[in-house]
């Protein structure tokens, strides 16, 4: 249930509300909106009776959810959602561009690359720290090792840093070191992870995992903003089909299904939806076609030595051509909305 407050109602009479919904043994989630305040309600298993909020003071009417998640959605949120990451945003009006290496190898590669991507314009610097692998013996990453060198590039570059996360005391460590927590694919349903992170006051990226339906991907994002962490970043990666001629088949209908639902950012990864160099170009241009708020975009200084995902990397000569041309992209694209709506 979703109880929408006059705009005239007191911080006394939204404090009043509140409190009830926390006798009842529910969760209050407070809303404030630029005429009104929206509080909406999780926890509870029915459909609440509105006889208890729609006669207190300040309340102007209540709206119930059927919808199995909540929060991440237009009705508790009409307008889009713009996620402070750092000293930057996603979802406004810039596109995001998270660039940098699959995972952190050596000094040497992480500043090469952060070089790169600081050079391009881009604010945001992705590499992994901890990499879940399909085989055990595969490189699984540098731990704290690799977050140190990432704080080092956030010093020295400016960038703000995303990393991924695979368990609680990855969390922690990322927490410490990192602008913005990834939860990858393969904990997309992770739901003790989710609720973990519910609790960091760092921004979430969610990536959507191989054969997650829409509303299995929003309910992932419902779990992580339950908890009170409302900064949540979607991501699509590709899902797994029958086609075999790239790792997975990017699903670029998920961004306007994703955005006529909710009011979360989404950005795309054509890097791992591909697997392959010479695909992440042309589906970074379809993402920023279809609308999407941002890509993840793996660029290496040395692809051909690269320990994980060396085959989708980017050279940086390549990087910088790509993202000269979305930046386009997305300026004409922005004008042409301007045109139409005016």
């Amino acid at each position: 249930m979703l109880i929408v407050m006059k705009p005239n109602a007191t911080q006394k009479d939204i404090s009043c509300v509140v409190e009830i919904i926390e006798k009842l043994g529910y969760k209050a989630h407070i809303l404030p909106g630029a005429a009104t305040t929206v509080v909406g309600i999780t926890g509870n298993q029915g459909a609440l009776d509105s006889a208890y909020f729609e006669n207190l003071s300040g309340v102007a009417e209540t709206i119930r959810v059927t919808k199995p998640y909540k929060l991440v959605t237009r009705d508790w949120k009409p307008n889009k959602s713009v996620i402070k990451v750092g000293n930057a945003e996603i979802g406004g009006d810039e596109l995001a561009v998270i660039a940098g290496p699959c995972a952190v190898e050596s000094r040497e590669q992480v500043f090469k690359a952060a070089e790169v991507v600081a050079k391009s314009g881009a604010k945001f610097f992705r590499g992994g720290a901890f990499k879940p692998r399909t085989s055990p013996y595969s490189f699984q990453g540098k731990g704290e090792e690799a977050l140190k060198l990432l704080a080092e590039v956030k010093e020295k570059f400016g960038l703000n840093i995303v990393t991924e996360a695979m368990d609680e005391r990855g969390v922690d460590l990322v927490e410490k070191y990192a602008d913005c927590i990834q939860i990858g694919a393969r904990n997309m349903q992770n739901f003790s992870l989710l609720k973990y992170v519910g609790k960091s006051r760092k921004p979430i990226l969610l990536k959507r995992s191989m054969s997650a339906t829409l509303d299995e991907f929003l309910l992932a994002a419902e779990y992580i903003m339950a908890e009170g962490n409302y900064n949540v970043i979607l991501c699509e990666r590709g899902i797994r089909t029958f086609s075999d001629h790239a790792r997975n088949t990017l699903d670029l209908s998920i961004v306007p299904a994703v955005q006529r639902i909710s009011h979360l950012p989404i950005v795309v990864d054509p890097s791992h939806a591909s697997g392959k160099n010479y695909m992440v170009a042309p589906l970074a241009k379809a993402s920023i076609a279809v609308g999407a708020d941002g890509l993840l975009i793996e660029v290496h200084p040395f692809p051909q030595k690269a320990l994980c995902d060396g085959a989708q990397a980017l050279t940086p000569a390549q990087y910088l051509e790509l993202y000269r041309q979305i930046q386009i992209m997305h300026k004409i694209i922005c004008e042409c909305e301007e045109v139409a709506f005016a």
